[in-house]
């Protein structure tokens, strides 16, 4: 297993994301929540390569705060959108969104909400802004970003 299996898994969603429109982020929501649902079997696949992927140590290999984070992919093998795993039970550091950001969110342990959102989908509009925050337990979240664009906070 290795991160060409996310991003296979992945793929269908990488594809939808390329005529999704992300200026309307309850729509976007919407849509990936009801094509690609997380209750179903493409979640509890995403889910066992998760924890497979954290298990043997190439996935989530990195640690800063409450989380463990490793990049899957960049934007030329994510079809245009870099794909990154975090695996968080805190706060993380403020950036904003320059073309927005797509989150698939996979509750590993608890009752966990990232930024509010349960289990699911969330999304992001360009330009947005935030410090990522999970509250209530653990959770997976694979992140892609149009064209890996983001800006962090400079220390």
């Amino acid at each position: 297993m290795s991160n060409e299996t996310v991003i296979d898994a992945l793929a269908p969603v990488l594809e939808r994301l390329k005529s999704l429109d992300l200026t309307d982020p309850g729509a976007a929501k919407e849509t990936l929540d009801m094509e690609f649902p997380l209750h179903s079997e493409f979640g509890d696949n995403l889910r066992t390569l998760a924890r497979q992927g954290m298990e043997d140590g190439w996935l989530c290999n990195r640690e800063g705060g409450p989380s463990r984070f490793s990049r899957v992919a960049k934007p030329d093998a994510g079809k245009g959108f870099s794909i990154d795993a975090v695996f968080m039970w805190g706060d993380g550091p403020w950036h904003k969104h320059t073309k927005g950001e797509v989150n698939c969110l996979l509750a590993l342990e608890g009752e966990p909400a990232f930024c509010g959102f349960k289990e699911g989908w969330a999304v992001f509009e360009p330009g947005s802004q935030h410090v990522p925050s999970v509250k209530g337990g653990k959770m997976m979240i694979f992140y892609m970003l149009p064209g890996g664009e983001v800006e962090w906070k400079k220390a």
